[in-house]
């Protein structure tokens, strides 16, 4: 279905008398449940909004200062305004689900500044059933050529005192930090996506989408039940440096009537544009083994010099044979390169990015892993150095592609800003979500795209749906995963950790968590750090921590005494034909199932927090007339993330869509299951569940 903008669509201003300047503008969400109100009729643009005809966002102010050849913008008067309707459905080349429609009612104000200047600019408005978007807009126009943002206006603000989970803005660690809970009144200042919850159950998150060429937002709360937008600005000043025609990235409020309804809403993919890379079909998901868990517990390096290297060839060969024994796609390899045998992250602008380390030979490894089937993974560690990383670029992804590489997994470990030298080479650092930083990323998945080459990227921008535009921008990290649960002072990731992530960092983008790992104690490498989790938690994670790439993260050997996980792991797809979340409370419990787009298989993951749970559960999601095979992997009876970690249990039983099963998760635990049409031979051998 593709009706496109219809006929409603008037694109002449319909100019307001000061009649119509008093009553509010209206646009609701096509279903209705969703009502917002613009009001130009005193000095301060406001909006509001209603969901189910209660108040959700009171009169919130709207607006950007501007300074522009020396003149700063103040309010603005409303000059008229266009409707359009749009309704589409499209496809994804990869993703959570193949089909998704795009339906909005659109409101676009046309206003102008009321200082001399007399400046136009738009606001553009788009509800959906999912939530509402907004963006500034600022055409090209006599008096407006380069100018700067100096301050945002937008205000959120709510009808009550809600439950809220984010992580702090301005801190070393950018993203990759707890997730706590506090009142809406309680906030200090956050990063998004922020997801909050109202006494009524509605969930509300806010974020935004289609970020380019423009500072990253932030929230910083008002003392009351507000938040306000303010921008990641330059070293120099200005929050943005802009040139006409120019427009923000949308301001994205989703809604939800619960908690279940939250991780389903496209919202933020449907506010960005269509796939511009045209023939994608070299964009391939994949699963991924890798020269990264050894060394994070401390049994390998990345420094060369060290006899413990990790990128050593022989070492690599035995991760290629593990990819290919068990049908992974790529192998990374980090520490491959020449930078690492000194302060890497201090000393950024040293590292070389078409040079191999002296212990990695790279034609004969790109020559192996091809004999074998498997792909080499890229890794461009910059320390933050963006200027040296982009000097080599071009030469760097070049010499990838001709050894085969067409995956690179970038990284930014630059812990209080991105590091850059002034024309005189004397050091200085740019914000992480500036607008510098947001243009950086833009290039590398610019230039990756030119020369067909996949994007997973590390210590990023936060991502805000763009992966529908670049679908070579396949994961992020962007928050706190799983390489915390072997070296972090404070013992790892909590259990509750990954059932808040679902409802917040993950409505952004797909999440290179990197999952998998088998055996979950250490004592010999890290005896005060575990991964805090149950066995088959850690099997779920797969199915609730999306992304089309998935690491297979644990050591070899790890996996050889464990084959029943590793069975599971190994038959995961990461390209899904639908998703659905049959349970669901924001950092207590979740349940997904997701239908694999290459086969009949419905494949389901469970994950809890410290609580043990017992979960009713009916499969009508595989639709009646069909016996399948229910391949349950789960805790065991004794199991507990802390004191039995490992209790494991497989085993196999007949379902249809009517049968009733109770998920029991054991406290930090998860279950994950296989549906598959039963054969001849499971008719005969297995019972019904």
């Amino acid at each position: 279905m593709k009706r496109g903008l219809l006929p409603c669509l008037v694109m002449a201003w319909l100019l307001l008398s000061g009649a119509a300047q008093a009553a509010p503008l209206t646009a609701d969400s096509p279903d209705r449940k969703i009502h917002l109100e613009v009001d130009g009729s005193g000095e301060q643009l406001v909006y509001r909004v209603r969901f189910r005809q209660q108040p959700l966002i009171t009169d919130s102010a709207l607006g950007m200062q501007l300074e522009a050849g020396g003149m700063r913008s103040g309010g603005a008067r409303l000059l008229g305004h266009s409707r359009a309707h749009f309704d589409e459905t499209w496809t994804q080349p990869w993703g959570e689900v193949r089909q998704i429609r795009n339906h909005y009612n659109e409101l676009t104000l046309a206003l102008q500044t009321r200082d001399s200047k007399a400046l136009k600019f738009n606001i553009v408005f788009r509800v959906f059933d999912d939530g509402i978007g907004f963006r500034y807009e600022w055409p090209q126009q006599p008096g407006l050529s380069d100018f700067t943002i100096e301050a945002e206006d937008t205000r959120f603000n709510f009808a009550g005192n809600y439950k809220t989970w984010s992580i702090p803005a301005d801190a070393p660690t950018h993203y990759e930090m707890l997730y706590q809970q506090a009142s809406l009144s309680a906030i200090a200042n956050a990063h998004t996506p922020l997801t909050m919850e109202t006494d009524d159950g509605v969930v509300v998150a806010l974020h935004e989408a289609a970020l380019m060429d423009f500072p990253a937002m932030i929230l910083r709360g008002t003392g009351a039940n507000g938040l306000r937008a303010d921008l990641a600005g330059w070293h120099d000043g200005p929050k943005a440096k802009l040139r006409a025609p120019h427009r923000s990235s949308w301001r994205t409020i989703q809604i939800a009537a619960s908690a279940r309804a939250l991780p389903t809403s496209y919202l933020m993919l449907n506010l960005n544009e269509p796939n511009k890379l045209g023939d994608v079909s070299w964009v391939k998901p994949a699963k991924y083994a890798g020269v990264w868990w050894e060394i994070h517990l401390g049994r390998a390096t990345w420094n060369d010099d060290d006899p413990r290297h990790g990128a050593r060839t022989a070492n690599v060969m035995k991760y290629i044979d593990f990819a290919a024994d068990n049908g992974l796609s790529g192998v990374l390899v980090e520490g491959w390169n020449e930078g690492w045998n000194h302060d890497w992250v201090k000393e950024g602008w040293r590292n070389s990015f078409t040079r191999a380390s002296k212990n990695f030979d790279m034609p004969r490894l790109s020559a192996y892993a091809a004999q074998k089937g498997v792909r080499l993974i890229g890794h461009h560690e910059t320390g933050g150095w963006i200027q040296n990383y982009e000097r080599q670029l071009g030469a760097a992804l070049d010499y990838y592609r001709q050894h085969g590489v067409n995956t690179v997994k970038t990284g930014y470990v630059a812990f209080d800003g991105i590091n850059l030298f002034d024309a005189a080479g004397k050091p200085y650092k740019e914000a992480h979500d500036g607008q510098l930083f947001v243009n950086h990323q833009q290039k590398v998945v610019d230039e990756a795209a030119l020369r067909h080459m996949m994007i997973v990227a590390h210590e990023p921008i936060k991502d805000t749906g763009l992966r529908r535009t670049y679908p070579n921008l396949l994961s992020r990290e962007g928050a706190r995963g799983q390489e915390f649960n072997a070296w972090s002072d404070d013992g790892g990731n909590p259990p509750g950790h990954d059932v808040i992530l679902p409802f917040t960092r993950l409505l952004a983008a797909p999440m290179d968590f990197t999952p998998g790992i088998v055996q979950l104690t250490y004592e010999k490498d890290k005896p005060k750090n575990r991964v805090n989790t149950t066995l088959a938690k850690q099997l779920a994670l797969y199915v609730t921590v999306y992304s089309p790439v998935q690491m297979v993260t644990d050591l070899p050997e790890n996996y050889a005494a464990k084959p029943d996980a590793l069975r599971f792991i190994k038959d995961v797809p990461v390209d899904w034909e639908d998703t659905k979340v049959l349970h669901a409370q924001i950092g207590a419990y979740v349940t997904f199932v997701r239908r694999d787009r290459g086969s009949d298989d419905w494949y389901l993951g469970s994950i809890t927090n410290e609580q043990a749970r017992a979960l009713p559960t009916t499969f009508d999601f595989l639709g009646s007339g069909k016996t399948w095979v229910a391949e349950i992997y789960r805790d065991g009876e004794d199991a507990h993330w802390k004191t039995n970690p490992h209790a494991f249990v497989r085993e196999q039983f007949l379902v249809t869509s009517r049968s009733a099963y109770t998920l029991r998760l054991a406290p930090g635990g998860g279950q994950a299951i296989r549906f598959r049409p039963a054969g001849a031979a499971d008719l005969a051998t297995l019972t019904a569940m």
